[in-house]
């Protein structure tokens, strides 16, 4: 007989607890093996993250963004030498593309950051985007509260693009980068995309280049224009008007260099500054928005599996082929589906 949804087989819970506790002692290789249950969703996940996460909390998650080619991986590097000169321990998930035929990250830019691989206070690991459609910040969420319970002090979360899914990855972090490229048309593209709704801090990357100091300063006007204008086209609101929208963020606009270092010192100060002065406790709206998506990801799983679960297999399926073949509409659907759940007690 199936276990039924929610319950973890003893097997499963057994090798969670072995992993769990290996990882908690520093053993990375069963810390990778860990965030690969976490990134497959296994039983061996639920376990060991059930154990794990009132553990977690401690950690600071920077989420890192922008569109492609603005130098993300090369300034994340450049910011784990620094922090590895000052001692702090650091952990990178980078959310990449993967192969459809191999799974395997497409992106090679990260070669640059393989120098510390054998740096026990630093981890470095590719989160493949495919297959976590509507889950990728739920996925992301968990493996970062695998490695804060790990005891890493930072945690960096770099998404490849600026789609959807990836701005609400960054968005869930404590502080959220946004990275730009001088005189590639990128800051309206930052507005098209939502970036600067989202962004703690916002950096010129590649600041030799001709044109950095300008695309700062056209940053920065549209940081100043955007706000009173309301963000939604509509000027003159009052200040009450406002009160059931989130409130615009105002940030600070740097310039970088990574591949010289230049300002990535001014960019981590920036980051413990933001840190320091958003630190409200457990229930920020970034730790909310992770906490968000992590539930509901849990509560979907949850609910299919009741669907597919012994006698309510077939139900579903006769209610899918009715929908299928237009004799139900998907809302009439789930509202029956529902309605058996909740009759039979779950």
């Amino acid at each position: 007989m199936a276990d039924r949804p929610g319950r973890v087989p003893s097997d499963a819970a057994a090798r969670a607890t072995k992993l769990a506790d290996a990882a908690l002692a520093g053993d990375r290789r069963a810390l990778a093996r860990l965030l690969t249950a976490v990134e497959n969703r296994t039983p061996v996940a639920e376990a060991a993250l059930r154990s794990l996460y009132p553990r977690a909390g401690r950690a600071h998650l920077v989420g890192i963004t922008g569109p492609p080619g603005a130098g993300k991986s090369t300034l994340v590097a450049a910011m784990l030498g620094q922090l590895r000169s000052a001692g702090r321990s650091v952990a990178v998930i980078a959310v990449d593309p993967s192969s459809p035929i191999t799974g395997g990250a497409l992106l090679g830019d990260r070669v640059r950051m393989q120098a510390y691989a054998s740096d026990a206070d630093v981890f470095i690991r590719s989160m493949a985007a495919r297959g976590h459609a509507g889950g990728l910040a739920s996925a992301t969420g968990a493996a970062a509260s695998v490695l804060d319970a790990a005891g890493f002090d930072l945690i960096f979360i770099e998404t490849v693009g600026t789609g959807q899914s990836e701005v609400e990855v960054a968005a869930a972090a404590d502080t959220t980068v946004v990275l730009e490229a001088p005189e590639m048309g990128d800051e309206v593209q930052a507005i098209k995309a939502g970036l600067l709704e989202v962004a703690d801090l916002v950096v010129v990357n590649k600041g030799d280049r001709p044109g950095a100091q300008r695309t700062a300063a056209q940053l920065r006007a549209m940081l100043v224009a955007v706000p009173r204008a309301g963000r939604d086209g509509r000027e003159g609101r009052t200040a009450a008007d406002h009160d059931d929208r989130p409130r615009p963020k105002q940030p600070d606009v740097l310039v970088t260099t990574a591949s010289s270092g230049e300002g990535v010192p001014a960019l981590l100060s920036a980051l413990d500054r933001h840190r320091a002065t958003s630190a409200g406790g457990p229930s920020t709206p970034a730790r909310l928005a992770r906490a968000e998506a992590q539930v509901w990801a849990i509560l979907g799983d949850r609910l299919r599996a009741q669907l597919h679960h012994g006698g309510r297999s077939a139900l579903t399926g006769e209610v899918m082929a009715a929908v299928a073949e237009h004799r139900l509409d998907p809302y009439s659907a789930a509202d029956r589906l529902l309605r058996d759940i909740v009759a039979g007690g779950g």
